[in-house]
């Protein structure tokens, strides 16, 4: 992936995490890609606000799909009012995927259709779907 592609997701992911956080008045001091050769999580959340999310896939060095660098933003954002991986941590990160589903922001798509890794600046409201539907992390 070239810098060019990381940094537009890098604003697309700061863009998004302002919309959530402020929704939910959360704090951040930053979103920043995680190092290249960070290969074992997806995403981590500091205790200075500080987020780092990895952008690729450790095998091939593409983009993960969007959807599953949102999934891993709410996720980080949640650590943000629970610093752990408890009941209410767990309530608290389904609320903020689902408010980012409802935004438009969160889009997993289905086995059969694929999702741009970096997205369109244009948003539109999607269809609320009809049941829960699996993440697919990758493209």
């Amino acid at each position: 992936m070239d810098r060019r592609t990381a940094g537009r997701l890098i604003e697309s992911l700061n863009r998004d995490g302002e919309v959530i956080a402020e929704r939910f008045s959360l704090r951040y001091r930053a979103i920043e890609a995680e190092r290249a050769n960070v290969r074992r999580r997806y995403g981590v959340c500091y205790s200075d606000g500080t987020i780092r999310i990895r952008l690729r896939h450790v095998a091939t060095g593409q983009p993960l799909k969007y959807s599953s660098l949102v999934s891993t933003l709410c996720h980080e954002l949640a650590h943000l009012r629970h610093f752990n991986h408890g009941e209410r941590f767990r309530r608290f990160y389904a609320l903020l995927l689902e408010f980012a589903r409802n935004e438009g922001i969160y889009r997993p798509s289905s086995p059969r259709t694929r999702q741009s890794a970096v997205p369109s600046p244009a948003r539109e409201r999607p269809s609320r779907p009809e049941g829960p539907r699996q993440l697919t992390l990758f493209g």
